[in-house]
Order: C-alpha cells, then structure tokens, then sequence
C-alpha cells in the first residue's frame, strides 16, 4: 500500500492531486505558504498545485459583488440578481415552509439561476426539488468525495454498518488514485 506523502513543498502538483487530503490540511498548507485561504477544495487544490509546481503565489482578483438590499419579502416579490442566501432570506423560508427548510444545493442553484421570478415560484420549486430527490439519485458536487464515497458504498452494501463504511473511506483515501468506491475496498474489512 502507497504510503500518503506529507503536504510540504517537497511534492510536485501530480503527486498531490494523486492523494486526499482535508481541506483543513489544504487551508493550513496556504496559511504556511503565504497562498490564498478562502474558497472551496477545488480552488484551494489548484492553487496549491500551482504552487507546487511553478513556486508562484495567484491571487484571486476581488470582484465586488451589487450589494442588493431587501427590505420586505413577500410572496410576491422578485427574487433578485446575485441572490445570497441571508438570515432575513431563511426567516421568510421558515415561516413559509417550516423548521424543516434547508437551503440545499439544488434549491441554491434553482434561486440564483431563476432572478425576477417570484419568492412564490421560488417555494414551489423548493417542493418540486425536494420530492425529486425522493425519486433520484441526487448529483453530490464534485468537491464532496467522501459524501459520494459512503453514498455508493451503501447502494452496494446494504447490510453495512456506517463504522464499516467509514473504515473503508479511510483506506481509499489513504491510497495513490481516486478516491471512489469500489467493491475490493471491503478487503480492509
């Protein structure tokens, strides 16, 4: 079994993408470096393979976002350009929907693809999305490996328990490669 190499400046960019590593080991290489620390684990991976292998710092330039104020939302008000998801945005969503509302990555998409349409077109297709996630199996963002790893591993093992699932996780992870579920993992078993 290969050995998963220590996140310095001694790799080279391949070798790293080759192995998992956490994204707080990710933020705390950037700290250490002097590299940017915001953005997700696709972003900060990039950045760290750039700097593997070049030794040069990319700083991401700042695109100031329209600060975009709601002063009521109702039912019929228009959702707007470069939707946030804000306290006051949840509020409404819980006294509308319930406790139970979340704003799932689906719902996300949906409100900051769908700007002019209504908080009330926005509520039914929080509906709509919820019980297509019932029907299907939901696309779990690149970025989320391990959430993808223990969703296939129990599609294909029912009778598993989640302590078995995640001992598997971390030998995949441990090894050089991808990182996704495979039916030889369970040999750690």
């Amino acid at each position: 079994m290969n050995k998963r190499p220590i996140l310095d400046n001694n790799l080279d960019g391949k070798t790293f993408m080759e192995y998992y590593y956490l994204k707080e080991e990710l933020v705390a290489f950037c700290r250490k470096n002097n590299l940017q620390i915001t953005g997700g684990k696709l972003e900060l991976k990039k950045r760290i393979v750039n700097f593997l292998d070049t030794g040069k710092r990319t700083c991401k330039t700042h695109v100031a976002r329209r600060k975009i104020k709601v002063d009521e939302i109702t039912l019929d008000t228009k959702i707007e350009e470069d939707f946030v998801c804000s306290e006051k945005h949840r509020a409404f969503y819980k006294e509308q929907i319930g406790n139970s509302f979340s704003f799932n990555v689906a719902f996300q998409k949906w409100l900051k693809r769908n700007a002019g349409r209504t908080y009330q077109d926005s509520i039914t297709a929080y509906y709509q999305i919820l019980e297509e996630k019932k029907k299907n199996k939901s696309i779990i963002d690149k970025q989320f490996e391990y959430n993808t790893y223990i969703r296939d591993f129990f599609y294909d093992n029912k009778d598993k328990s989640l302590e078995q699932a995640i001992k598997c996780w971390k030998y995949k992870k441990s090894l050089k490669g991808h990182n996704k579920y495979e039916k030889d993992d369970l040999k750690i078993l």
